[in-house]
């Protein structure tokens, strides 16, 4: 289905500037459009735009999602070099993951200290931690 600009911002909630800066930087595959200058977003461009939404939600950075779609356009030599790059964006995401969980666990302590009332009886702030 095609969609107006507004629809695709809506439906991936991002702005309409970004959606015209992804194609500009070449992330994007060229966008049609209609005889009266509008774009329009078909599947293809949609599906495009999903890849990069969620590669940037992951924390892929912009130059690497330009060389990933370059990649892309160049076909099959290049279906190595795309796996290593989202096996190096998952290890990331990976350790980022591994480090809020142990943020919010700390949290979580830190919080049933607060509610139990704990918190008073210790004279140092880390000393309830023991280092967990």
């Amino acid at each position: 289905m095609n969609l107006t600009i507004t629809q695709v911002s809506e439906k991936y909630n991002i702005t309409p500037d970004t959606l015209r800066y992804y194609e500009r930087i070449g992330l994007l595959p060229k966008v049609p459009r209609q005889s009266n200058g509008n774009r329009y977003y078909n599947d293809s461009v949609q599906e495009w735009i999903e890849m990069i939404v969620c590669l940037r939600h992951s924390g892929v950075p912009v130059e690497k999602l330009i060389d990933y779609a370059e990649m892309i356009q160049k076909g099959d030599s290049t279906l190595q070099a795309r796996e290593d790059l989202l096996k190096e964006q998952l290890a990331n995401l990976k350790e980022k993951q591994h480090n809020l969980n142990r943020s919010i666990a700390r949290l979580e302590h830190k919080i049933r200290l607060y509610e139990s009332g704990e918190i008073k009886q210790h004279k140092r702030y880390f000393t309830e931690y023991n280092g967990r």
